[in-house]
């Protein structure tokens, strides 16, 4: 089905950036990775996409607080690939505190992550897919793209952003091939919501996976984490011919926290 596509996922070094761009290269994409972490490590992960699915993966490290870099980053899918099919925006920090002591420097930087580098993406990419006339964007929200919680002013602030970029990217792409979609995770067991479980436990005087159970029982009827693997998943029906006519959405994947 997407054996050939192009897709470019921001923030995928790790976590659920990574697992997106394992499904997307398990369906025969080739790949461009961005994100943080060890060179080596960083390296080991490209290297084994390519020989584990067959296809070719290229790592790019642009900062996206740049929109320079941003752009560059984009542009280089045509020089590797020619163009882009699939653009998922997984970039994304966390920094939680009351709003009168949130640091302001982390408030701009997460809004600069978290949203303003999906506008630059989908500003460079959109053009490219129209060209070819097929492209799927998907933004990596979140629940608090829907609901807000305490203690995460610019969070909840940049994923409803992202969530509205989503829509109005939606309508002024319908009806040319290109598709816009958030998908909104409640809890997901990665290095991003981990100092969180830490901090639950050490404020209960509990161990760490006490502490996760304590952050599930207080939002996700579910008491499970979502898995990074069913975020891919759905990622993937996103991409597929049955999703044509979805554009413009936040879908939760969440355990049932927004349908309370």
């Amino acid at each position: 089905m997407l054996k050939g596509k192009r897709a470019l996922i921001t923030g995928s070094t790790s976590g659920i950036g990574l697992g997106i761009a394992r499904a997307l290269a398990g369906q025969g994409c080739n790949i461009i990775l961005n994100g943080l972490g060890d060179p080596g490590k960083i390296e080991a992960t490209r290297s084994g996409l390519e020989m584990e699915f067959g296809i070719a993966a290229r790592f790019h490290g642009a900062d996206m607080t740049r929109p320079d870099e941003i752009a560059e980053l984009v542009m280089g899918m045509v020089t590797s690939f020619g163009g882009i099919d699939i653009l998922v925006n997984c970039a994304g920090i966390q920094h939680t505190a009351p709003v009168e002591e949130f640091p302001p420097d982390r408030w701009a930087a997460i809004i600069a992550i978290n949203l303003s580098s999906s506008f630059y993406t989908i500003h460079h990419a959109v053009p490219l897919m129209r060209q070819s006339g097929w492209g799927r964007i998907i933004n990596i929200a979140s629940v608090h793209g829907l609901v807000a919680s305490a203690n995460k002013a610019a969070y909840v602030a940049a994923k409803h952003g992202l969530v509205g970029l989503t829509k109005v990217v939606a309508l002024e792409t319908a009806g040319s091939g290109i598709t816009s979609n958030a998908i909104c995770p409640g809890w997901t067991r990665t290095e991003l919501i981990e100092p969180q479980i830490v901090a639950r436990a050490q404020s209960l005087g509990v161990d760490i996976e006490e502490g996760g159970r304590s952050m599930l029982a207080e939002k996700q009827p579910s008491q499970q984490f979502v898995s990074i693997e069913q975020l891919g998943q759905l990622a993937l029906f996103l991409c597929s011919p049955s999703a044509d006519q979805i554009t413009g959405t936040a879908i939760p994947i969440d355990g049932g926290w927004t349908a309370q």
